[in-house]
């Protein structure tokens, strides 16, 4: 069944974050996220793909609250129909929406495995909980009375998991979950995503690898130049005449397994409006249209952020 047909647990609706420092005594705002749309319904995984450094993860902090101070928050977001306010936010934050983090510094050095996953609840409630969670991920009931710098790579991220799953979430965010993990270690994680999901729990992966996007989730999402430019089914990647938009059909020809050709990126910036495509210096079929508003319109099997038609399959400009 497609996982669509499951209750809508998260929507981003045209969301738009913007950043605002002073430049000695000059006031600048600088627009990051433009116009994002994503939604994750319930047992499905959906992977938010793009650029390192484009500003995938304040979509996580945004839905969490956690934004910086200077960040300014545009647009909706709901959570199973309910706009997520401030305040609501915090609320559910660590609750029914739970973080895998990026970084393995939201490790406290200091503190054992077992105390963090509890959040500091030393009840004989919360430690069988505990050690219920770390047997379900294949790590050892000793690894509750260890402490990060003990345990492997492979082992911190199932801790992470641990974490996040804890509290019986209806949402996990997980932020570059699998950097640098090898290909088995990769296997066990998509393992327990999937099983996760199968548990009905929705999943937000935010990642710059397609590849295991590809291998992890339902719905590819693609970020570039701080928009949503396709959403698409992942079934759809297995050929490239299923893609839409010249960005889309570039990252696929930049698979190892399609030939790994590297392309080059010159974006272009227009001003505040934000108006046309960023893609167009890049596109060999761009045109005076793509420099006008740019609808988020539907496709086969999701949505797409471009005016050419399916069938013009040459899109990268030579270099």
């Amino acid at each position: 069944m497609d996982k669509t047909d499951n209750r809508e647990i998260l929507k981003v609706k045209d969301l738009s974050i913007s950043f605002t420092q002073y430049n000695g005594l000059k006031k600048e705002t600088t627009q990051t996220i433009h116009n994002l749309s994503v939604s994750v319904h319930e047992g499905e995984i959906v992977a938010i793909v793009g650029a390192s450094g484009s500003g995938k993860s304040l979509l996580a902090h945004s839905i969490l609250g956690i934004l910086p101070y200077n960040a300014t928050l545009s647009g909706e977001i709901y959570f199973y129909d309910n706009l997520l306010t401030e305040e609501k936010k915090r609320e559910e934050r660590g609750k029914n929406i739970a973080l895998i983090p990026q970084s393995v510094s939201y490790l406290n050095p200091l503190i054992k495995i077992g105390s963090q996953i509890r959040k500091g609840d030393n009840s004989s409630k919360a430690k069988e909980r505990c050690l219920e969670i770390l047997r379900k991920y294949k790590l050892d009931e000793k690894v509750a009375n260890m402490y990060p710098f003990q345990l492997s790579g492979g082992m911190i991220r199932r801790v992470l998991i641990s974490t996040a799953v804890y509290s019986s979430p209806k949402l996990i965010l997980a932020d570059e979950p699998t950097p640098g993990l090898d290909s088995k270690t990769l296997n066990h994680i998509a393992k327990h995503f999937q099983d996760l999901a199968n548990e009905g729990i929705g999943i937000l992966i935010i990642t710059h690898d397609l590849d295991i996007a590809l291998k992890i989730a339902n719905r590819i999402v693609v970020f570039y130049d701080g928009k949503t430019i396709e959403d698409i089914s992942t079934n759809d990647f297995s050929s490239l005449d299923n893609l839409n938009h010249p960005y889309t059909k570039a990252l696929f020809h930049a698979m190892p397994q399609n030939g790994f050709h590297s392309f080059s990126l010159n974006c272009f910036s227009q001003g505040s409006e934000n108006k046309g495509c960023s893609f167009y210096n890049n596109c060999s079929h761009a045109n005076p249209k793509c420099l006008g508003n740019i609808p988020w319109k539907k496709t086969n099997s999701g949505f797409v952020r471009c005016i050419l038609e399916k069938e013009d399959k040459n899109v990268l400009k030579s270099k």
